[in-house]
This record gives structure tokens, sequence and C-alpha cells, in this order.
């Protein structure tokens, strides 16, 4: 595959960025598409050993910022970010990746690969990294106010994704609320419960953030500001439980020995303790947010990751895996093809 990465990204860019790029092109062998000001891309890419890499840089002289906005990014048109969404566009690549700004990327998306015809908004869905199984949560923040109808759509997408990506044979599909009733919620969720209710996909009903966690559901709906905040909120939690865990182990003489005969799996702070148990490498796994890698941008023409600022190389490799997985899932032919059945 040919993969773009924004090598000016994240909050430490270049350093991640480049170091994911290489991680990925040695485990996969794809083409790795580095895009940014070329001279400092090149710069970074000569403390790895590239050797047999496939590996190539394309010149981007501008870059977009934190503090960048949707004009600021139709303005910079020879920025990271643009440049790498029209190799896409132009069919030179099979996907882009950016630990960047969120908004940026998604209004770059926009201005350059263009909504697929039937798409009112896009949505990002990833991982909740709170549960044993896999539910994949949309939108985590690309449309914040929207109208039932775009719900409707982020579900069908949410499903198709699910299907193709994930290996889900029917998804379940939840509303998020406040309560499982079917009145529970805005007037915006009461009229997308209803609006659910006579879709084709396998609708559960509304569901609480507690449900996420117990195997009833596979694909979660939710507003873009409200998903934003609970995948936040679960990272904050994740990250808050793996200090509590170290913090307790520690505290005394009687704790670890405790923790050693009694919780095994839980132990994450002596060195090497992990590799004795399969449990303990699974729980580190699962509460460590670069293993998820980022969010796929669902709803424009063409395959998107956006991943954290913060966001180290394993994160950023781990991001690259999301758009090989996207691209081998057919994703965008796969909702268009959705789309062009339903009319």
């Amino acid at each position: 595959m040919r993969i773009v990465v924004d090598a000016f990204g994240s909050d430490q860019c270049p350093g991640p960025d480049v170091e994911g790029a290489v991680l990925a092109a040695r485990e996969w062998g794809d083409e790795i598409i580095l895009v940014g000001p070329e001279e400092r891309v090149r710069q970074e890419l000569a403390k790895h050993d590239t050797a047999g890499l496939n590996l190539r840089v394309v010149h981007a002289p501008e870059v977009i910022t934190m503090a960048d906005h949707s004009q600021d990014v139709r303005n910079k048109e020879d920025s990271s970010i643009r440049v790498g969404m029209r190799l896409v566009r132009d069919g030179e690549a099979d996907a882009f990746v950016s630990m960047g700004n969120t908004i940026a990327t998604l209004s770059a998306a926009i201005f350059d690969l263009r909504r697929i015809r039937g798409i009112r908004r896009p949505a990002l869905a990833g991982l909740y990294p709170l549960t044993f199984g896999r539910v994949l949560l949309l939108d985590m923040g690309a449309t914040a106010d929207p109208k039932p109808e775009y719900l409707e759509q982020f579900a069908r997408m949410g499903c198709i994704y699910a299907e193709q990506v994930l290996g889900m044979a029917a998804p379940r599909v939840g509303l998020l609320a406040n309560g499982e009733e079917d009145e529970k919620g805005t007037l915006v969720l009461r009229e997308t419960h209803q609006l659910f209710k006579q879709c084709d996909f396998n609708f559960v009903g509304n569901v609480e953030p507690k449900e996420m966690t117990q195997d009833v559901v596979d694909v979660v709906i939710t507003d873009g500001f409200t998903g934003n905040i609970m995948i936040k909120t679960a990272e904050s939690v994740a990250s808050f439980a793996a200090r509590l865990l170290k913090r307790e182990f520690w505290a005394t003489p009687l704790a670890k020995v405790g923790m050693l005969l009694l919780l095994p799996a839980l132990v994450l702070a002596l060195p090497g303790i992990a590799l004795l148990y399969p449990g303990a490498r699974r729980i580190i796994r699962r509460l460590d947010y670069t293993e998820l890698g980022g969010a796929v941008l669902l709803g424009v023409d063409g395959v998107v990751i956006v991943g954290h600022g913060r966001s180290n190389a394993k994160a950023v490799k781990n991001a690259i895996r999301q758009g090989r997985d996207a691209v081998a899932g057919q994703v965008v032919p796969a909702i268009k093809a959705g789309l062009e059945a339903r009319k």
C-alpha cells in the first residue's frame, strides 16, 4: 500500500511522525510517503536506519499548527495536510494519516477529498478503550451538533466499518443516552431513537456508558461533542488506572507480595514481569492509548486517520495500521455502495 504521513502533525513533530513511519515501513513493507518541509524531514530520517525501506519524501513548505482554523487551512494550500490529501485525491496514495489539528484535518479532507456523494456530515470513528471486547464509537468530534438524519448516516457508516474492518456480522447499534428508556435524552436523541427503530440495521436501543463495557453493543452513536468528551474521559480513566496500579504496587512490602501472589496479571511496574504473565501484557495494551493509533474519518472520499497530538512513534505506527486496515476493508467503496443501494 501507499500511505501518506503528515510529518508535521504531532506536538513533538517531526520526531514521532518520522519514527512511526519508519517502524511501519519496516513491519509491513509498504511505501510510506512523508509530507512536510523536505530538508527537515530528511534530517529526521537520517537518524534512523532506513536501508531497504520504501520511504519517500514529498515537499510541503507550510505546516498547520494547533492555532490554525478552517480559513487558515483553506489559505495554506501548500501545507503538509493539504498536499497529503491531494496525493490521496489524485490516486498517488491510498490513505492519509495525521497526528495534527483535528479540525484542520477535517477541513482539508472536505476541501480536497470532498464528502462522499449523499453523505451530509463526516464522523470520526474509533474503538472505545474501556471494554473487554470491541466497541466502535462515533462521532468522536467531527460534527458537534448533528441532526437525526446525520446520526442515521453515522450509524450506517459505523456498521459498514465494523463489518468490513472489524469483522463483525450484523453489528449491534446503540444510541448513547442518559437512560435506556425510549423517551430519555434530548429532543434530537428522542427523534433519532424513533428514526433508528425504522432502520434496517440491528438497533438495540439506547445505551448508557455502562452498557459499552458489558458486551451488549458493537457500534455506539452520539454527537461529536459528547463523543469527544466520552473518549477523552475514557483515556483519562485508563491512564489514571495504570498510574494507580503502579503506585499501589510500590506502596508497602505487603502490597508488593499481595500483588505478586494474588493478582499477577495486574503487575505493571516491576520490570520484566509482563513477560511472565500474558494477562499483564493484555492489560498494559488495553490501557495504552498508543495501541489504538487514532480515529478514522468516515464520510469523505478517501481514507483519513486522525491521531492524538501527543502521539509517540508507536501511536503513529498504529495509526498507519488503521489506514491499511481501512483500505484493505474497502470502507470507502462499501459506503458508496451502501448509499447507492438505498436509492
